[in-house]
């Protein structure tokens, strides 16, 4: 049988996962994602891949944070990871000997999960992820559509000031967020433990947030039309506050948690290079 690795490289984490042609999961490993050095991150995805057995795996999928060159598999920059211009696909290839098929993130989560057994019921789908940033893809006919790119890097305004959507929506983002109103925590989860406490401060920044959220999430309807929008992201551990005010705000386009949860990229990867490999196909 044959069979693909799938890489889901994040701003925290690394995972990766061996899949057969029946879209089956039959290993993964995931590691802390190496930032900020460009020999070093590249050192770890080898180590990586040298802990699972080749032998029937025909291509590689990957989706990375950032902005790439698709039909070289080359990454021309990973913002939230410091580092770029790595040939990827040819330094891998060099390795291993396997073709390369590289996307960004969301782009990948989102064709894994237009490929879902929910997905599959909806034209148009739209993947929003937030998490170490903020970033979402669209999917038509079941097929990557090439016109959405680095969606959480559109400029918004907050307190008479632009920023980018991530730089104050993101996971991180709230950090800034908190910060630009007056209040200093260490991460997102130390904010919303605060928020939990019903803290004054933090309940005006969440206020805000969701304020942003439902900007951004307005910003794709008017703009791709989406028939469901899934979401996920670490983010999401929090979605007891918020999930449902998300989802009430929107009537008009369902909004889901993906349907493949956190795995939504690993899947994504899998089918890009299995479809790349004309193993599988949509339908």
């Amino acid at each position: 049988m044959k069979k693909v690795l799938a890489f889901d490289i994040g701003g925290t984490n690394t995972r990766l996962a061996l899949f057969n042609e029946k879209l089956e999961n039959e290993k993964e490993i995931i590691v802390p994602t190496i930032v900020g050095d460009k020999e070093k991150f590249l050192s770890a995805i080898v180590d990586l891949i040298n802990k699972f057995d080749l032998k029937d795996v025909v291509a590689i999928g990957a989706g990375v944070p950032g902005v790439v060159d698709r039909e070289k598999s080359k990454i021309i920059v990973l913002p939230n990871m410091h580092i770029g211009d790595i040939d990827f696909g040819d330094f891998l290839k060099e390795k291993f000997g396997l073709p390369v098929y590289l996307r960004n993130d969301a782009e990948v989560a989102c064709l894994g999960e237009a490929y879902s057994p929910v997905g599959k019921d909806y034209e148009n789908v739209f993947f929003i992820t937030i998490s170490t940033g903020l970033g979402g893809a669209l999917c038509v006919s079941g097929d990557n559509a090439d016109y959405v790119t680095e969606i959480g890097h559109t400029i918004t305004t907050y307190k008479n000031a632009n920023y980018e959507y991530e730089q104050i929506a993101s996971g991180t983002g709230l950090v800034k967020l908190a910060e630009i109103n007056g209040l200093k925590v260490k991460n997102a989860k130390e904010l919303f433990e605060l928020i939990r406490e019903n803290d004054s401060k933090a309940l005006e920044i969440f206020k805000d947030w969701k304020m942003l959220i439902n900007r951004f999430i307005k910003m794709i309807e008017d703009s791709y039309e989406p028939n469901v929008i899934f979401m996920t992201g670490g983010v999401l551990k929090n979605k007891d506050l918020f999930f449902d005010d998300l989802v009430n705000s929107h009537k008009d386009t369902p909004i889901r948690e993906c349907y493949y949860d956190d795995h939504a990229g690993l899947v994504g990867a899998a089918v890009y290079a299995l479809r790349k490999q004309e193993i599988i196909w949509f339908n």
